[in-house]
């Protein structure tokens, strides 16, 4: 086994990075954060050992620039970097440069992020490990004709997916061929805009489906285990509002059957670190691979919370070369995840940066928030919304759901417009309180004025 690391430089910013700096503190390693002119003010700036400047608010300019976050590892002797989620956690040529300059990026290697990274390779990957896939060939579509032709062949609906995708960009549903055309023009600016790739591929899509993850690690061995599922079926546009675990969709026998399917994804890879294997499941719980997510993911603590362990530790161990104990982990408790954005749900989820006038975050037993913000911050408008993860845990999907319901009413943030009202709404919707939605649930339902 390596030696522990003795400094690590988180390059992301806000709750991932004040998370991780938590646990390094307890591993006794030191920390660096990084941070633009628009974060100087964040908690994960104030806890880390060091924290060092890279630029300017936008991103291209600091959080996603490898010259400049390198040039902080340089000069703060860091001997390991942790991507976090998001910015370039899942970015082959930055853990590329990272092997060249002899630190290890806490995550995959080039290799692996890139096989995972295309999803044509992905799932030509996954259909030689004999892993469900949703149905159609995967091959880079050559025009709309051709396009137009597999659909005829596949029958509709399907679904359009840009091979470079991620966080639902690119992807549109088509239902009928008279759709087709504005469908592949609109998927493909997306795309092209997004990732500077509009390269488009098509899959037969599933009705009704439930987004269900299984959570994973791979060690530096061979090792690879499974930490049971969590369902991420409310969403919005493609994004995800709430996580849980177990599945009320779930039976002893998916998740035995979908967490060796997952080990057998990992495995194909030879993967090493935490990742998820995302999977579509349709009303007969069959179940098909979605994507590989190479990185630890905003909802983690779902997990956490319901086998007591610390993925971030593990994930940090892994990285410097201790071996899994090779069992799988199952949920213990029902634990379920809000994430908190800085946006007006009741105006089509328009973004609320500004600044907090008052924020008081729900306590109590079984009760856990994850955030980087605090009475006197000010929400920059550059990044992503998420301000809070709001995590409850109890014995039951019921108690969890009535704890749930507490914990929002106790939580206050004033001066921006946040999600709360929403969870709090959703939370009463007996559609969700006996767990009869899919993905597209919420779509159909009329929110509130």
């Amino acid at each position: 086994m390596a030696e522990k690391f003795k400094k690590i430089l988180i390059a992301n910013r806000g709750e991932i990075a004040l998370r991780v700096i938590r646990t390094c503190r307890e591993m006794g390693i030191k920390t660096v954060a990084i941070y633009s002119t628009a974060d100087r003010d964040s908690l994960h700036v104030r806890f880390a050992d060091e924290a060092v400047c890279i630029g300017p608010a936008a991103s291209s300019e600091s959080y996603l620039s490898i010259p400049k976050i390198m040039a902080a590892v340089e000069i703060t002797n860091a001997d390991a970097i942790h991507p976090g989620y998001g910015f370039l956690s899942e970015n082959a040529d930055f853990a590329e440069v990272c092997a060249d300059y002899g630190i290890k990026f806490i995550g995959p290697d080039p290799k692996q992020i890139r096989r995972m990274g295309d999803k044509i390779t992905a799932k030509d990957t996954m259909i030689k490990a004999k892993v469900p896939v949703v149905p159609g060939d995967g091959e880079l579509l050559k025009s709309a004709d051709d396009g137009r032709a597999q659909a005829k062949k596949m029958g509709y609906p399907v679904m359009l997916k840009a091979t470079a995708g991620g966080g639902g960009k690119g992807m549109r549903i088509v239902n009928a061929e008279e759709e087709f055309q504005k469908a592949w023009e609109s998927a493909r600016t997306e795309a092209k805009a997004a990732f500077g790739n509009d390269g488009m591929y098509m899959e037969k899509y599933i009705t009704k489906p439930r987004h269900i993850e299984i959570q994973v690690i791979g060690d530096q061995y061979g090792n690879v285990i499974h930490l049971s599922e969590r369902d991420c079926s409310i969403q919005r546009r493609h994004q995800k509002l709430v996580e849980e675990c177990p599945s009320p969709f779930m039976t002893d026998k998916l998740r035995e059957d979908m967490g060796q399917a997952a080990i057998e994804a990992a495995k194909a890879i030879n993967y090493e670190g935490v990742g998820t294997v995302e999977f579509l499941v349709d009303s007969d719980r069959n179940f098909y691979f979605m994507e590989m997510n190479t990185r630890i993911q905003v909802e983690h603590p779902v997990t956490e919370e319901v086998i007591d362990h610390d993925l971030i530790k593990e994930q940090i161990r892994v990285a410097y070369g201790e071996k899994l104990s090779g069992e799988n982990y199952y949920p213990k408790a029902h634990a379920i995840e809000c994430r908190i954005n800085a946006e007006d749900p009741w105006n089509n989820f328009r973004p609320s940066p500004g600044k907090i006038s008052s924020f008081h975050s729900s306590k109590g037993q079984g009760v856990r928030v994850d955030t980087h913000v605090y009475a006197g911050y000010t929400i920059p408008p550059y990044y992503d919304s998420m301000i809070a993860k709001l995590i409850v845990r109890a014995p039951t999907r019921k108690e969890a759901i009535t704890k749930m319901e507490r914990a929002l009413d106790e939580f206050i943030i004033e001066g921006v417009k946040t999600t709360v009202p929403f969870h709090q709404w959703l939370m009463k919707q007996e559609d969700f309180r006996q767990g009869n939605f899919d993905t597209g649930w919420l779509g159909k339902q009329e929110l509130p004025e």
